[in-house]
């Protein structure tokens, strides 16, 4: 469920007029949901009432101040990949002790800073990375808390460029070697175990392989405490689904995946972290764009839209559905008048292509269309290739919206280079 709908003939964010955003910030514009935010949050988090479960956001997602402080202030915890995600994270209200760092390529000053800051945990990714992790932790005088990312070798049969959980992948510890390594850190005086972190991928939307990997994560947990580890928690990640296109994909309800992993864990007393990042502000948000021109090709007809490949990539990267609306509501007839169309963008790659032969309405230069399910992946991939400026974000709460981040000019842009001074003369 989101809250962009048609009212008096024209879609809305919540009670927004989404052509007057257009008017007043313009075109591409990200548009988020305040209401559509705290109520994923609120449905996700209600799916694990019963289980001592905390609910870290993954800022890699969505990284705004206002989405996070939004989602802050509804108790969410934080799962950062980055210092700069750490600060983000910290800046909008969200208690260190309710963020866990991630990511296999965390540098020294990144553990330091969150050694300062004192966060719940580091999710530890290589043996290396764990003596390196010892050794910041040593100089400053502290034990750093830590989960080992064990890598379950289990196919996520999602898109393979965000499958996590192979062994062939970048991602966590041998599965056979993990034991071994919580040995080592019994030996290691600056780190302790304090729990078993498992991410198997992103846009799941079969609970088979998630049961696969947390059914062999708790048989770990289970042998790590008869061992002698004081394993107090195992975090579960992310990677549940979202509905991007209703007719090809049906990902399980949060309630299933709650009473999944219930059934799971039995009656192992242990609490939980959980690290949904997609679920939740994937489809809180759109991309609102407007029509250019319209191109007939030789056996093709081309909708030329504002936004590009910079604004939005995951169709480029990932060959991405997203739904693509008009924002003026069709008429009864407007089934009968389908046309098929390639919604593509300005820039110059074939890659900057949307949809391709995607059934629409017809359309004319001037009309708003809005690219649904994009506040996830969206703004935080963005970027001012092409020299195009950055796209705006905006914030809806009932009848008010506020930009949360403004597009920047031109001339912000060219001033963030430098010319040397054998250039100047």
């Amino acid at each position: 469920m989101d809250h962009f709908s048609y009212k008096n003939g024209e879609m809305h964010a919540e009670d927004v007029p989404l052509s007057r955003i257009a008017t007043e910030v313009g075109t591409p514009v990200y548009v988020y949901s305040t209401a559509t935010l705290q109520r994923h949050f609120r449905v996700f988090s209600d799916a694990f009432s019963g289980l001592n479960a905390l609910v870290c956001f993954a800022v890699k997602a969505n990284s705004n101040q206002a989405v996070l402080s939004t989602l802050a202030r509804e108790g969410a915890g934080a799962d950062v990949v980055s210092v700069g995600e750490l600060e983000r994270a910290l800046r909008a209200g969200i208690p260190a002790d309710r963020i866990v760092f991630s990511g296999v390529g965390k540098k020294p000053s990144e553990m330091r800073r969150a050694l300062e800051a004192g966060i719940k945990q580091f999710n530890v990714e290589s043996e290396p990375e764990l003596e390196a992790l010892d050794l910041v932790a040593g100089k400053m005088g502290v034990i750093a808390p830590v989960s080992l990312r064990v890598n379950p070798d289990v196919d996520a049969k999602t898109h393979h460029k965000i499958a996590t959980g192979k062994s062939e992948n970048k991602f966590g510890i041998a599965w056979d070697h993990a034991p071994e390594v919580y040995n080592k850190i019994k030996e290691l005086p600056n780190v302790r175990a304090t729990g078993v972190d498992v991410h198997i991928g992103s846009q799941l939307t079969d609970l088979a392989p998630f049961k696969l990997a947390f059914e062999k994560v708790v048989g770990l947990v289970k042998s790590l405490r008869s061992a002698g580890h004081d394993i107090e928690h195992i975090d579960l990640g992310g990677g549940l689904g979202i509905p991007y296109d209703p007719d090809a994909e049906t990902p399980p309800h949060p309630l299933a995946y709650g009473d999944m992993i219930k059934s799971v864990l039995g009656d192992l007393p242990c609490s939980i972290i959980l690290e949904p990042g997609r679920l939740i502000a994937g489809n809180a948000g759109i991309l609102l764009s407007e029509m250019l021109y319209v191109k007939q090709g030789e056996d093709r007809l081309f909708y030329i839209v504002d936004a590009a490949m910079n604004d939005l990539l995951r169709p480029a990267m990932y060959e991405a559905f997203h739904h693509i609306s008009p924002v003026t509501e069709p008429g009864d007839n407007a089934q009968n008048a389908q046309v098929s169309a390639d919604f593509v963008g300005p820039v110059c790659e074939t890659g900057d292509t949307f949809a391709k032969a995607r059934k629409t309405v017809p359309m004319s230069p001037g009309d708003l269309v809005a690219f649904k399910s994009a506040g996830a992946y969206g703004a935080v991939m963005a970027s001012t290739y092409n020299s195009r400026e950055l796209v705006p974000e905006v914030l809806v709460k009932g009848a008010e919206y506020a930009v949360v981040r403004a597009r920047p000019s031109l001339d912000d842009m060219i001033g963030l280079d430098s010319v040397p001074d054998w250039l100047s003369d």
